[in-house]
């Protein structure tokens, strides 16, 4: 029996049902458009053989979408009465048993998953969007691929390039593990209730091989969010106290690392960050 999909006035239903309303604390909007999560699923390249984790699959909207291409998805869900029905919806749209597994958790706080997913899809809450992406990048190294649906400023600053007025430091981070690229626009119509901000799809390939190690992560990071945070200010300045208790000390320590002191934190890239930091400890 094929995977059927929720329509629009099932997932009211099943809301009023679950007495579930979409709250901005969750950051909880709920796609009612079949075409909409079939797009990401067919932008996400997912198939009959890919291991998938969704985070906050809701009433199940894309959950539904991305079982349809015959793969089994890991869904980790943090509101309870969503989380214990979500398996009784999947199995009324014709899910056979074993294809889905939900886990009743904080996406922040979860350090384990079944399967060892491979793939990453979702509708990310706007609220936590970049930390809990983060927070799977780091703690899910069999991750490969995904694409997630995030608040168009956030998307687009997490696939900005070095130079650009919107890149910061979640654009660093991101591209610690791999490659981004936005992947189109979404409608707010889309959703329910209709959001006051835009949606962007965002498309990622991961690395292969770790860029460096788990310390040289953290101390890049580190010194990235220093850069950020007084971003306006030369890097000497911005760095001091991070990279040495001086402007004077870390300009001679950018200069090491083939930085210009004067530079701005969004003209460098990782690999200038991680320069920085490898050297910083040494």
């Amino acid at each position: 029996m094929p995977v059927t999909l929720l329509g629009a006035t099932e997932i009211r239903r099943l809301a009023a049902e679950l007495d579930v309303t979409p709250t901005k604390k969750l950051g909880q909007n709920f796609v009612v458009d079949a075409n909409s999560v079939r797009r990401i699923v067919q932008v996400a390249g997912v198939t009959a053989s890919d291991r998938v984790v969704e985070i906050g699959p809701g009433l199940g909207s894309l959950t539904l979408a991305i079982l349809e291409t015959g793969a089994t998805v890991t869904a980790v869900e943090i509101d309870h009465r969503l989380a214990a029905r979500l398996a009784e919806t999947a199995a009324a749209h014709g899910v056979p048993s074993g294809a889905l597994t939900v886990v009743d958790a904080d996406a922040l706080r979860v350090t384990e998953l079944p399967g060892d997913p491979e793939v990453l899809v979702a509708n990310l809450p706007y609220n936590v969007s970049v930390p809990v992406l983060l927070h799977f990048l780091e703690t899910f190294p069999a991750l490969q691929r995904g694409v997630v649906m995030v608040q168009a400023e956030v998307g687009e600053r997490m696939a900005a390039g070095p130079g650009s007025k919107i890149y910061g430091a979640p654009s660093v981070k991101a591209a610690w593990y791999g490659s981004w690229r936005l992947a189109g626009n979404v409608s707010r119509q889309v959703f329910w209730p209709v959001p006051n901000v835009d949606s962007v799809l965002v498309a990622f390939i991961l690395d292969s091989e770790p860029r460096g190690t788990e310390e040289e992560r953290r101390r890049t990071f580190a010194i990235v969010d220093a850069a950020f945070q007084q971003r306006r200010k030369m890097l000497r300045q911005a760095l001091a106290g991070v990279v040495g208790t001086t402007a004077a000390e870390a300009s001679a320590l950018l200069q090491s690392a083939g930085v210009a002191p004067t530079a701005r934190g969004e003209e460098l890239g990782v690999e200038d960050y991680l320069r920085i930091a490898r050297i910083s400890v040494s």
